[in-house]
């Protein structure tokens, strides 16, 4: 039994340069242009489309199979695909042109190319080759360091919907001959596309990468390029058992905090949601410890018009919080005020603590402090909630957070990532009681506790 009409597997295989896949064949193409034209035709339904690994005609790419009739399509491109949607899964007549008609051939062509697969694997492993991945993996920093370089530069702006090297080195006041090679090295990464020695941005770049595109998210990224100069100082900052980046160590400025907040808040804005409903209900008086931009505040003020939120943070964050509150309509709603809550809290009575992306940034030591603080200002029955990257019992788990252990060494003095267990330790011997950890999609999750 078929749980829909058609099941279409397509193989999206990728092989290092040089080795025919389907991928290098355009199988991406194939397969956005796919979904888009099962989606204008109603058929979403109807047909599965389901990605997988090699069948085995790799030279002969992109590779398309369709159940359940066992319809073999090879050499499928983004041209061919409304073809097929409207006679093949319309009107159930298969495009012969494109069907590999002779199975024992196809058979035959499938087992000598895994033969041949099977053997140079072989001989990689005997001569001590790296594996493919591993060797990715280990030169992955090429290709984040050329977008984040494209970033600072501003390069996607500068592009747009088309200019030469040269002029968009004029515009950027960058070498015209590096300029030139950075712009190759994105457009093979398909992030610009070239064209009669024009440049312009891919609809992913020009999206997310432009000046020009409401969902520009450059501010945010570069968060991420300033994080790569302190990553730059891992082996040092392992030596030396805490951060030795001099932002790190010194304090970081005015365009660190902005885009850091930036950062913040496109993650925040993405969790809101799932994190207001995992937490449930809350009535009555909240303080949103070190609230960043303000979108946990804003997100937990319109699931309850009855809550009251004050948000702390340091003083150079309040303006930008400022400007979000003003655009959500919440300047009424959400008190701001500025501190340090390495230092002290406000002294008043709340229902809730929120502490989101905080406890990373913060010791054993400070962290059992604050804890010690937000129990203190915690009404009878009051709950701290607590997100954050959680490990599991071994610590090497989820990737992300024992990923994010090695950040917090290289930009804190004593920050880390913390398991479920210390956190509960930490909250008990505050006087916390009934720790739980909630589990939620992401790479972050939740601690939630109560004062007696």
């Amino acid at each position: 039994m078929e749980p829909f009409r058609f099941h279409v597997f397509v193989c999206n295989q990728q092989k290092p340069e040089g080795a025919p896949c389907c991928s290098g064949h355009g199988s991406a193409q194939v397969i956005d242009a796919l979904r888009r034209e099962i989606a204008a035709g109603g058929l979403d339904d109807e047909v599965q489309v389901t990605l997988c690994g090699s069948v085995g005609l790799c030279d002969r790419g992109p590779n398309v199979i369709v159940y359940p009739e066992g319809v073999w399509y090879s050499g499928v491109t983004p041209g061919d695909v409304a073809e097929i949607v409207e006679s093949h899964f319309r009107k159930g007549k298969p495009v012969d042109r494109l069907v590999r008609g002779d199975m024992a051939l196809v058979r035959a062509e499938v087992i000598g190319n895994r033969d041949r697969m099977r053997a140079a694997l072989r001989a990689k492993d005997a001569a001590g080759v790296l594996p493919d991945d591993l060797n990715a993996r280990i030169r992955g920093f090429q290709e984040s360091r050329a977008i984040l370089t494209a970033l600072e530069l501003d390069v996607f702006t500068a592009a747009g919907d088309g200019a030469t090297a040269a002029e968009v080195a004029a515009r950027l006041q960058t070498d015209a001959r590096a300029t030139e090679m950075l712009l190759h090295a994105l457009a093979a990464m398909e992030l610009l596309v070239k064209q009669n020695g024009s440049f312009r941005n891919t609809p992913l770049a020009a999206r997310y990468f432009s000046a020009a595109s409401p969902d520009c998210a450059r501010t945010a990224l570069l968060h991420t390029a300033h994080l790569w100069h302190s990553w730059s100082t891992l082996t040092e900052a392992v030596r030396a058992g805490t951060a030795v980046a001099p932002e790190a160590v010194a304090g970081h400025d005015a365009g660190w905090v902005q885009t850091f907040i930036a950062a913040m808040h496109r993650n925040a804005a993405e969790r809101a949601e799932s994190v207001v409903r995992a937490v449930g209900p809350v009535a009555g008086h909240m303080l949103d410890i070190g609230g960043g931009s303000g979108a946990y505040a804003i997100a937990f003020a319109k699931a309850n018009e009855r809550l009251a939120v004050d948000l702390l943070d340091r003083a150079e964050v309040t303006p930008i919080a400022q400007s979000h509150l003003r655009e959500a309509g919440m300047e009424d709603r959400i008190r701001l005020i500025a501190g340090d809550l390495r230092t002290s809290l406000p002294p008043e009575s709340y229902d809730m603590a929120f502490l989101s992306a905080i406890c990373h940034m913060l010791s054993p030591g400070e962290n059992r402090t604050l804890f010690k603080r937000c129990h203190d200002v915690l009404a009878p029955g009051g709950r701290i909630v607590i997100q954050d990257f959680i490990l599991e019992p071994d610590k090497t788990a989820p990737k992300s957070a024992a990923l994010f252990a090695l950040n917090m060494l290289t930009g804190t003095r004593g920050g880390g990532t913390y398991s479920a267990s210390e956190y509960a330790e930490w909250l008990q011997a505050a006087g916390f009681e009934r720790s739980n950890h909630v589990r939620l999609p992401g790479p972050a999750s939740l601690m939630v506790a109560s004062r007696e």
